[in-house]
């Protein structure tokens, strides 16, 4: 089964509930070949309902920048 980049961006991104992770980090862990389509996939999350996209440290590089973290329970 093909899922799309969307799918397979808010699959990873609730496997890391509660911790958030950045663009960055989608990109590589997902193998994705650029950096915007994490960005517009998180943007995309972020605009529905349990996902909420503010800057913080990510779970997985340290960095203090845009993340994006489930917030529903």
């Amino acid at each position: 089964m093909i899922r799309t980049v969307l799918e397979r961006v808010k699959a990873f991104v609730e496997r890391l509930k509660p911790e958030a992770v950045c663009d960055d980090c989608i990109t590589e862990r997902l193998n994705l070949s650029v950096r915007q389509h994490a960005n517009h996939k998180t943007r995309e999350l972020a605009g529905t309902a349990g996902f909420q996209r503010p800057i913080g440290p990510c779970a997985l590089c340290n960095a203090q920048k845009k993340v994006i973290r489930v917030t529903r329970p």
